[in-house]
């Protein structure tokens, strides 16, 4: 009997422990914040593992032939808002998520449009990269394939509610989605940062 009770406090002791076994181990494994420098239309990271890291697992931005890793504005900004980066300017100053807000909107005049999709795709689970050499803003994986794995399945032009789309206009982004075998999709943006999004597709009569 006392063989048992012995046993039974023991027992109740590592389970009055494991939550801060669990805190520490959290603690240890808390991935470290990666530097980068704000040069005009792109982000340039540090030349560290964590920095590859991120293209390895989620496919954030192109790593470099010098080991650094080259992020687009919107990866950046949507990794500084998750605390995975800090980015500084050419002075050496850490810029803030508005400060960051700022120098986009200079280099981009879309660009809070723009990041609100990019935003909410990532939250979403998918990849979602530039798309530029195809005409479109953004190209869309599915949820589990990476870039390089298999080819994208939507191309995405993000819209804001109140903008306006000739025919004309309309007619070129299925024609780019059309000759480059992907999905045509309008992301929508409101003012409350809210997006639909509406998917076209080419009906033959």
């Amino acid at each position: 009997m006392p063989a048992k009770k012995k046993s039974a406090k023991k027992k109740k002791a590592k389970e009055e422990l494991l939550p801060v076994i669990e805190e520490e181990k959290e603690t240890k494994t808390k991935k470290k914040k990666i530097k980068a420098i704000f040069a005009n239309e792109r982000v340039i990271t540090e030349n560290t593992n964590e920095a590859r890291d991120l293209y390895e697992q989620s496919r954030y931005g192109s790593i470099l032939e010098d080991g650094m890793v080259q992020l687009s504005l919107h990866e950046s900004l949507y990794l500084v808002e998750k605390n995975r980066l800090e980015v500084y300017d050419k002075k050496n100053k850490q810029l803030t998520f508005e400060d960051f807000m700022k120098k986009a909107k200079k280099a981009e005049p879309n660009f809070w449009v723009r990041y609100m999709v990019f935003k909410d795709i990532r939250n979403r689970g998918y990849i979602i990269k530039t798309a530029l050499k195809f005409g479109a803003d953004f190209r869309i994986y599915d949820r589990g394939v990476k870039p390089g794995e298999d080819h994208a399945r939507w191309v995405v032009y993000p819209v804001h509610e109140g903008s306006t789309l000739t025919w004309y206009e309309f007619a070129a982004k299925n024609r780019v989605a059309h000759s480059t075998k992907k999905r045509l999709m309008l992301a929508v943006v409101d003012d409350e940062a809210d997006v639909t999004y509406w998917e076209v597709k080419w009906v033959r009569p």
